[in-house]
């Protein structure tokens, strides 16, 4: 279910007021975890926080640099933890070992999948959006890019 919203409040404005409410909330954890520097807006339809181009212009897409995302598919929600896919800090396996959340983790290689609030463990979800400020996620895709 991709959208076309041209911002987070038209994207929230239009799903259904359960699927809001757990859009919201996720959001609200990433907004108070996310590191300074990281910006807030609509790419590929759905939320996503990136590197400002100003500050990271040399992308291979020319797109601002994701960091991590939000969507409301068809049958459940995606967190996207690019910053988890990264290579260094906490990654797939120890957010797989660590996860206590209500239900078995529905993890692909950066997503994290839900359909309720009680299934998610958002302190360490929270713990994985705080850990690379922009100059260091930069630096992680730079070198990614150099392999």
């Amino acid at each position: 279910m991709q959208s076309s919203a041209d911002t987070v409040d038209a994207y929230l404005a239009e799903l259904p007021p359960e699927r809001a409410e757990i859009v919201s909330e996720v959001r609200e954890m990433v907004l108070k975890a996310l590191p300074e520097g990281y910006e807030e807006g609509m790419a590929f339809g759905m939320i996503t926080w990136t590197v400002p181009l100003a500050v990271y212009p040399d992308t291979y897409n020319k797109q601002p640099l994701v960091y991590a995302a939000l969507a409301s598919q068809k049958n459940y929600v995606s967190l996207y933890l690019m910053c988890a896919y990264a290579g260094t800090g906490i990654g797939e396996d120890e957010i797989r070992a660590r996860w206590s959340g209500g239900r078995p983790l529905n993890m692909g290689k950066s997503c994290v999948r839900f359909k309720a609030l009680d299934d998610l463990d958002l302190p360490l979800l929270g713990e994985v959006i705080a850990q690379h400020g922009v100059e260091e996620f930069v630096e992680i895709a730079k070198a990614a890019h150099r392999r």
